[in-house]
């Protein structure tokens, strides 16, 4: 492997340099104004310095209630430039989500502003924080047109190894899991993601994915940054309104995650869906080719499909000049630094496996998490002595060096003496037009291992046909994946890093629910 050390090491090396670059050239663009990478420097160095009079100081904790939006942004490049550890948490927590991260991490401080005063307070994370409120607006006046200027003083900066983020991996009352991030993973990530997407300085990446999850900060943020190219904030993501908001801004590129494509493809066609500036879309897992294509033709561009996790933003990517449908891609690289990323697919044993072996994603490079704060025996379950990554994922290795998605580790049902899928048989339900989006679990059974269930959320004003959706599931899987019970929902509960919350679905046979074996349906 290559030596572990980044042309940024840092977050603040990678704002300096494009600074330094273009610093006149635009680079934070929104619906609330623009900003150049100079005058974004300027702010970052004047919001630091204000940071630093309140009070806040190198490794500190700083809670972050995380936006989508410029000011956020620049809060959080300043925290990362003062050497405070950002503790982003998704602003649409419950108070008692929040009041427990705040008790679990006890920050100095807390950024947010007058929109969540009401969840700061019910949370009472005041009584935790010293150095109380501080606001996101407040901190960043002025940054919309702010004029670069020469060389501004920023403190003593971090190192590539110190700590520049914790990511709450979950939603939770209690003890999340706290995925610790250094300034070398996120200068790596940002030097990668232009390279792997080919990405330049004429590009515009446009992002509505959540400031307090990995995507958006380290490919989006820094690899604009990177590659000087400019950064399009929207503070959320919204169908009906995407493929305008990209009209407007000229965006050439965005990163997409879970349902945000099948989401844009239920809408109704319109005429002018493939007339913007778009040529590239990040996003993964893999859709079905057929709807890659179909995707591809509609909104004209090409669709790019990678891997990643908080753990490791160095995953997997579709090579370059190549359209591996169905898969995750190859091992992620440094574009100067060559082989920096190693990868193995294990059985249950640890022993290695080859092409056309299903088993265990592990990886090991410079990016990897130091661990979870404060949570040595976790941390010990997912990181060898080695330094390899338990990434929990089950994968298929291919003949070409590609993988292929098969389950989480941890989903994977027995039914009938076979293990299933439940992300094949989502797969299969998403391509039935009523479905907007499903999630499927187990549930107990009265005779042995687990039965399958299928939580389905309609289309906007559709209508779910049991039976339907049954004969069309029997169609495309093995009898045995073909779910027994059915219920409709309005929508599925996530985690604030957008993935399904299968744990909080409904428990039990609530009246509503589709038994096919009751329902006397044909045997499958």
């Amino acid at each position: 492997m290559a030596e572990a050390s980044a042309v940024c090491g840092t977050i603040p090396d990678l704002l300096k340099q494009a600074a330094s670059r273009d610093p006149g050239g635009t680079w934070i663009r929104s619906d609330e104004g623009t900003v150049s990478f100079g005058g974004a420097l300027a702010q970052v160095a004047l919001t630091a310095a204000a940071l630093r009079g309140a009070g806040v100081r190198k490794g500190d904790f700083v809670l972050v209630t995380a936006r989508t939006t410029p000011a956020y942004a620049l809060c959080w490049l300043s925290l990362a430039c003062l050497g405070a550890v950002s503790v982003c948490t998704n602003p649409r927590s419950t108070p008692s989500e929040l009041a427990g991260l705040a008790h679990q991490t006890r920050p100095k401080a807390v950024i947010s502003d007058p929109g969540l005063a009401g969840l700061v307070t019910d949370a009472g994370v005041v009584e935790v924080a010293p150095l109380g409120i501080l606001d996101a607006g407040e901190l960043t006046a002025g940054w919309a047109g702010r004029a670069a200027q020469p060389a501004p003083d920023l403190p003593a900066g971090p190192g590539p190894d110190d700590l520049a983020v914790l990511i709450p991996t979950s939603g939770t009352t209690g003890r999340s899991k706290l995925v610790m991030q250094t300034h070398r993973a996120y200068a790596l990530a940002g030097e990668g993601f232009p390279f792997w997407m080919e990405l330049g300085a004429d590009d515009r990446l446009m992002t509505s994915l959540p400031l307090f999850h990995i995507n958006a900060p380290a490919y989006s943020m820094m690899g604009s940054l990177a590659c000087g190219a400019g950064l399009i904030l929207l503070p959320r993501f919204s169908a009906s309104t995407f493929l305008d908001s990209a009209r407007r801004h000229g965006a050439t590129e965005f990163n997409a995650i879970g349902a945000m494509l099948e989401i844009l493809m239920r809408q109704a066609p319109r005429p002018d869906d493939a007339s913007t500036a778009l040529r590239l879309c990040y996003t993964g897992p893999a859709p079905a080719r057929e709807r890659h294509e179909e995707m591809e033709r509609r909104f004209g561009l090409r669709i790019v499909v990678g891997y990643a996790m908080s753990e490791s933003p160095y995953g997997l990517i579709w090579p370059h000049g190549e359209r591996p449908y169905e898969t995750l891609g190859s091992l992620r690289q440094h574009p100067l630094l060559g082989v920096i990323n190693e990868g193995r697919v294990v059985d249950e044993q640890g022993r290695d496996l080859g092409p056309g072996e299903t088993g265990e994603l592990m990886l090991r490079n410079p990016v990897l998490t130091p661990g979870y704060w404060g949570m040595p025996e976790e941390t010990e379950k997912v990181i060898t002595s080695d330094r390899w990554l338990h990434t929990g994922d089950l994968v298929t290795a291919n003949p070409d060096r590609t993988y292929t998605f098969v389950a989480r580790k941890k989903e994977v049902l027995r039914r009938r003496g076979e293990n299933l899928s439940p992300a094949e048989v989502e797969e299969a339900l998403a391509t039935h037009p009523a479905v907007l989006e499903c999630a499927v679990v187990g549930v107990p059974s009265e005779l042995t291992e687990e039965e399958v269930k299928a939580f389905i959320v309609p289309v906007p004003d559709g209508r779910v046909d049991f039976a339907e959706l049954r004969a069309h599931a029997a169609a495309l899987l093995a009898s045995y994946k073909v779910p027994r019970y059915w219920q409709v929902i309005n929508e599925l509960p996530r985690t604030p890093t957008a993935r399904v919350a299968k744990h909080r679905l409904p428990q039990g046979h609530p009246p509503g629910e589709f038994d096919a074996e009751q329902a006397g349906g044909p045997a499958l």
